[in-house]
């Protein structure tokens, strides 16, 4: 072979080695699959964050709503009083820790003594405190199996009364992608109904007088 043809198989087979390696290298196709996926990336990973930390939040308030009424109905039958009220709802904020002020909305608590009317089975309120009390004697919805009625004739049994707990809070989203979430916040609230424990109700004094009352009606 001459010297021209050794020179060019040689350019030949360079060419060639420099076409495979060409082919090979795939940083760049790395790149532009990067550019593509890293955002849809970040959002799905910002949006199990944020839905992660709204299940957290909303899984408190049910456990506030549930140590508030179960702290209340084991009152004892000389009644409940206001410095009871301020025990029982730091004992029930301390279970929002740490999703509380400043990084994240007060929560609304408040607490519901509910008669039940034997003769309508209308729950009305005969106590209330908290974040936003019930007035007096107002309407307040009652699951009809919690009412008790007598297994013959059906009727609504008298006396019965029951301590309701009703625990809210905004959950605003620090990112909102594609506003999955409302933009004012999503409400996350619950409710929890107790009996009392240690007397047929749980009567409320603003102050003791060491007398007993009856439970109202």
């Amino acid at each position: 072979m001459s010297g021209a043809m050794k020179t060019v198989s040689q350019i030949w087979l360079r060419a060639r080695r420099c076409a495979g390696d060409m082919l090979e290298d795939r940083s760049a196709v790395a790149a532009a699959e990067f550019v593509w996926i890293a955002p849809v990336v970040l959002v799905l990973f910002f949006c199990t964050v944020e839905f992660s930390l709204a299940v957290a939040i909303d899984r408190k308030v049910t456990l506030m709503a549930r140590t508030l009424s179960d702290l209340t109905s084991q009152s004892p039958p000389a009644g409940i009083f206001d410095a009871d009220f301020t025990n029982f709802f730091a004992a029930a904020n301390g279970i929002m820790t740490p999703y509380i002020p400043p990084l994240y909305p007060a929560v609304s608590a408040t607490i519901t003594e509910i008669y039940i009317d034997p003769a309508t089975g209308v729950g009305r309120a005969e106590w209330s405190k908290g974040s936003a009390p019930r007035a007096l004697n107002t309407t307040v919805p009652v699951p009809a199996g919690l009412i008790v009625t007598d297994p013959v004739t059906h009727a609504i049994l008298p006396g019965q009364y029951l301590i309701f707990s009703e625990v809210g809070v905004l959950f605003t989203p620090t990112i909102n992608f594609a506003n999955l979430m409302p933009a004012a916040g999503l409400n996350l609230k619950d409710v929890s109904y107790t009996r009392p424990r240690q007397a047929a109700c749980v009567v409320y004094q603003p102050t003791p007088t060491g007398i007993t009352p009856p439970c109202p009606t």
